[in-house]
């Protein structure tokens, strides 16, 4: 409504905010056009949906596979020590050993064992829920509570984060999808939004938090 939209435009704290995200947070793209204006409530739904995303689901799909995929070094090497026999100057000695011992060429390219050892050690952290992680939508702050309408969007925020766990489940048990179901498909669970403490390949946590 007009009302809402005067409401957003006249905050001076949250225009405040808008603008230090814009100039101070990303001084380097402060001028790019793609900015969206802060001047209705759709607007800074759109913005800070975005944020919340970008914080929590976002930073969860590509962080919490990291030891599945790579800790296994050779599965995806993270160095290569070596120039591979096909880049210039090309040897035809080298090339000619490639081609008679490629297991041999590839193993000396890849990461020494101290190396993959730092490696998986880095990845196993990173990888790593704590024991009192909260997750996106599993606990409310305490004051939201006291307020009847926060607190009934939180329950059917919560309620539709429950509904994801068995919409993706359903999916890695649906033989029909090639991609996540079959031999050697790794079921993808990187989005579920809860999860256990550890190395589980799952959960989505409030924020950022390294």
């Amino acid at each position: 409504s007009n009302h809402d939209q005067s409401l957003v435009q006249s905050d001076k704290e949250l225009q405040a905010w808008w603008t230090e995200i814009r100039t101070v947070g990303h001084a380097d793209k402060k001028d790019e056009p793609w900015w969206p204006a802060l001047k209705t409530s759709e607007d800074l739904i759109e913005i800070i949906t975005t944020i919340v995303w970008v914080a929590s689901g976002h930073h969860a799909a590509v962080n919490f596979g990291q030891y599945a995929y790579a800790g296994y070094v050779p599965n995806r090497p993270s160095i290569a020590r070596t120039n591979m026999p096909t880049e210039e100057p090309i040897s035809e000695k080298d090339m000619k050993f490639f081609l008679e011992n490629p297991q041999v060429v590839l193993l000396r390219s890849f990461p020494t064992q101290l190396q993959a050892i730092q490696v998986m050690a880095v990845l196993d952290v990173l990888s790593t829920h704590s024991p009192d992680e909260e997750y996106l939508g599993n606990q409310m702050e305490p004051t939201w509570g006291k307020d009847p309408t926060i607190f009934a969007a939180f329950e059917r925020f919560s309620g539709r984060m429950m509904e994801l766990e068995g919409i993706i489940d359903e999916r890695n048990a649906d033989m029909k999808l090639k991609n996540r179901n079959g031999a050697r498909v790794v079921p993808y669970e990187l989005l579920k939004p809860f999860s256990g403490r550890g190395v589980t390949e799952k959960g989505v946590p409030y924020s950022i938090s390294i």
